[in-house]
């Protein structure tokens, strides 16, 4: 499965999709706004780009957002942004409402 494979096929399995590096403070920021969401479990796909043997090439494939830097953070399968968009809408209330409305258990 090529990079750009393995993206869209998570994208459509999980209500929530970040792609992060584990020592990034603005994927924890994106992180942190999503668990506030109490979004869990299968709802949710988080991937490590720095742990995983083929996260230089999931970084590359996300290029298709306009940006490659990290966190890439997906709901109900549309891009919502980085870690800056992701907490502005914790803090405004539209984030549990679209984890809501992409299916995920909250």
């Amino acid at each position: 499965m090529s990079a750009s494979e393995f993206i869209q096929s998570e994208i459509r399995s999980h209500a929530v999709v970040v792609f992060s590096k584990s020592y990034c403070p603005y994927c924890t920021r994106a992180k942190s706004a999503l668990a506030s969401t109490g979004v869990r479990g299968k709802d949710i796909a988080v991937h490590e780009l720095d742990k995983m043997p083929n996260g230089a090439a999931i970084q590359a494939a996300l290029s298709f957002t306009g940006a490659t830097s990290v966190p890439r953070v997906f709901v109900g399968s549309r891009f919502i942004g980085g870690g800056d968009d992701t907490a502005a809408l914790a803090a405004s209330g539209k984030l549990k409402d679209l984890v809501k409305a992409a299916g995920a258990a909250v």
